[in-house]
């Protein structure tokens, strides 16, 4: 385990964000793949290569420099069969988590030209990781709430990395939501998505 406690503490949420998720990947069926996502413009085909993608982003991270191109855009390229893609994305999420969890690193990753602190980098990809595995939870109809516990840690590396310009682009807008709402309704909404128990809420 890295001797850096912060890193400690988002290497254990990363953990936590991958167990959320492989538990919506396993309702998958070939049937969903063409099912819409809260993700824009994405079927759940489209957003699990996204997935793909972020993983080797994340793992390629944790030898300091991650550029920001994707190799390739989602459906550019013939797919492997449902299984294949969901133990390719188990074996790749078991790797990054064993990378990040055997890391002393203290400096600071390079996104791109930007230098990122690691232990947020790492509470990014849990972000991004908890969320995803919301969003194909959504799109084969089986998917559950995020944790109340794991939602309430995600808060804060949400309000620290979700930039205004990322509005439009990643995220829609946040929702605006009464006092009193949940974790995971106030991180989905902050995210810009909008859970079907949102309307329970207001």
């Amino acid at each position: 385990m890295t001797a850096d406690p912060r890193l400690s503490r988002a290497v254990e949420l990363l953990e936590r964000s991958l167990g959320h998720t492989r538990t919506a990947l396993a309702a998958v069926r070939p049937a969903h793949l063409h099912r819409p996502t809260p993700c824009a413009r994405w079927d759940l085909d489209d957003l699990l290569w996204h997935m793909d993608d972020a993983l080797d982003a994340f793992t390629e991270a944790s030898a300091g420099l991650v550029a920001t191109t994707p190799v390739r855009t989602p459906g550019s390229v013939a797919e492997p069969g449902v299984e294949a893609r969901l133990g390719r994305l188990q074996r790749k999420a078991c790797h990054l988590l064993g990378l990040w969890a055997a890391l002393p690193r203290t400096t600071p990753v390079l996104v791109g030209d930007l230098p990122m602190d690691a232990p947020l980098l790492v509470g990014t990809a849990a972000l991004e990781i908890t969320v995803h595995g919301w969003d194909v939870g959504q799109a084969t109809g089986e998917g559950g709430a995020v944790p109340a516990d794991l939602a309430a840690a995600l808060l804060p590396v949400a309000a620290l990395t979700v930039r205004p310009t990322d509005r439009g682009r990643r995220f829609a807008a946040p929702l605006l939501l009464p006092g009193g709402v949940p974790a995971d309704l106030r991180l989905l909404a902050l995210l810009g998505r909008t859970p079907r128990s949102l309307t329970d809420a207001a």
